[in-house]
């Protein structure tokens, strides 16, 4: 046994407890629950849930459920989850003040959504995200610690 944390089927996944950011914690230490995984949601439920995490200043966790739609799509549309999960970890890394990680998601991640912003699937404003998400990749380049407001999902 190599003495890595396992879940239940047997895969390697780290049970240290983590902080609202998704920083793991020291083993023992009073954390924040972690977004279940592998839930099947339908797209309006992923925004919603993924909305409301991302009010509540939980960028990680809401990666966390575009990263569940993004694994349980075929598709063009799985780029677009991509697109939304890499923009929340951007997100993450703003906040956890890690400017390049920051810069590099957002970009990334704004990129990935182009393909849907002529026809915004479910919704979503894509042009309102990407515009959101190269102003904070700019704060990004700038602070230390940038200090986000959670975007809009769906006007």
């Amino acid at each position: 046994m190599n003495g890595r944390d396992r879940d239940e089927t047997g895969r390697a996944r780290n049970a240290r407890p983590r902080d609202g950011l998704g920083r793991p914690l020291p083993y023992g230490a009073s954390g924040v629950a972690r977004q279940p995984e592998g839930i099947v949601r339908t797209p309006a439920e992923t925004l919603a849930e993924a909305q409301q995490l991302l009010d509540e200043a939980r960028p990680f966790h809401a990666h966390e459920v575009f990263e569940d739609a993004w694994k349980a799509t075929d598709g063009p549309e799985r780029e677009l989850w991509r697109g939304l999960a890499q923009l929340a970890v951007g997100m993450t890394h703003a906040l956890r003040g890690n400017g390049t990680g920051a810069v590099a998601l957002l970009e990334r991640g704004a990129a990935n959504l182009e393909p849907f912003r002529a026809v915004p699937p479910h919704g979503i404003d894509v042009g309102g995200l990407q515009e959101w998400a190269r102003g904070l990749a700019t704060e990004a380049k700038t602070r230390v610690r940038a200090e986000p407001v959670a975007p809009r999902l769906v006007p």
